[in-house]
């Protein structure tokens, strides 16, 4: 089969970066499901891993973690699904990943794509959908029927605060405030029906004072947490919950003590990662998200579809997410 990947770190400009490779097709057993993947979308943790994670020596590392396509063949223990479904998932990052024809995935992190999505579009949201829902509803518990409550949301245009944006519209009655820096950004978050956009290039205190916007109940951090933090505890309200999903080199949570802030972190790898008892809530928060598309309450967040997956276009991929100017999700489709 047809597959990408890359045996050494490398910076994304050198063409061993990410290589086209040819790869013997896996079989399923137990769990997994081989699914012929028909469209990926890239998010910041394939440059991360590439950037980071050595490959085994002598083999190829294969990335992706984001994928649409049809059930080939099923393992035995499999009860989900059976050869012929159109699914969709974000896999694990322990395994071998979607940059390639045929991948195997453990049902229970699997769900139905929509079916009113093409693979392109449905490849832009798994793993995005799954990080805001765990985050929202999972780390900080949001209520919502609560229409008292006010949550902030940093980084709100990207992939995740894309879906996260529509999530918080649709299923919580809380007020919505976005952070965004360029007149296209903006617009797009708008659209996402954001009650309130400031510029996260001012300090976040600052542009509260000049729209006359009071302390929030929730903050979610979906970049630069570390450049943001001694804001985000100006506009914090005590008592209150944070969230974040980034990398920051240090995170000094301590002046968050005096406001009894608690502090939630969101990985969305971790039930795949520990095959914790409830793994199988990604099956079902990805069926939820599916239905919603169906009837028409959320939209796919595709910003570029940068044509077949090959190393070509999965190097410009990642060199448009390092460059941290991406709108929505970046997809490839077809081989």
């Amino acid at each position: 089969m047809k597959a990408i990947g890359y045996q050494q770190n490398l910076p994304i400009e050198n063409q061993l970066s990410l290589q086209d490779i040819i790869l013997d097709t896996p079989i399923a057993q137990g769990h997994d499901i081989l699914v012929e993947v028909k469209a990926i979308s890239v998010n910041p943790v394939d440059f991360k891993v590439r950037q980071t994670a050595p490959a085994t020596e002598n083999e190829y590392k294969v990335l992706g973690y984001d994928a649409a396509g049809i059930v080939k063949s099923v393992g035995e223990n499999v009860t989900l699904f059976k050869p012929g479904d159109k699914v969709w998932y974000a896999g694990d990052i322990t395994r071998s990943g979607s940059n390639a024809q045929f991948q195997l995935v453990d049902e229970r992190i699997v769900g139905y794509m929509p079916n009113t999505l093409s693979y392109g579009e449905a490849a832009a949201l798994p793993l995005t959908s799954l990080t805001a829902w765990e985050l929202l509803f999972d780390r900080l518990n949001i209520a919502k029927d609560d229409a008292s409550k006010r949550i902030l949301v940093i980084g709100a245009a990207g992939g995740v605060g894309s879906i996260m944006m529509q999530l918080l519209k649709k299923l919580t009655k809380l007020e919505i405030i976005a952070t965004a820096s360029r007149p296209e950004t903006v617009s797009w978050l708008e659209d996402l029906g954001a009650d309130t956009i400031i510029n996260h290039r001012h300090p976040l205190s600052e542009e509260f004072a000049a729209k006359n916007l009071k302390d929030v109940d929730y903050v979610v951090s979906l970049n630069s947490t570390e450049q943001h933090l001694p804001e985000i505890i100006k506009i914090i309200k005590p008592q209150s919950k944070f969230g974040l999903i980034d990398d920051p080199t240090t995170l000094d949570i301590k002046p968050f003590k005096t406001k009894a802030v608690s502090v939630h972190w969101e990985l969305m790898f971790t039930r795949s990662l520990f095959k914790t008892d409830d793994m199988q809530e990604q099956h079902d928060i990805l069926n939820n998200v599916a239905n919603m598309i169906d009837n028409g309450s959320i939209k796919t967040t595709v910003g570029d579809n940068l044509g077949v997956i090959n190393a070509t276009n999965l190097r410009k991929a990642h060199q448009y997410l390092e460059s941290q100017t991406a709108k929505g999700k970046v997809v490839l489709e077809g081989f």
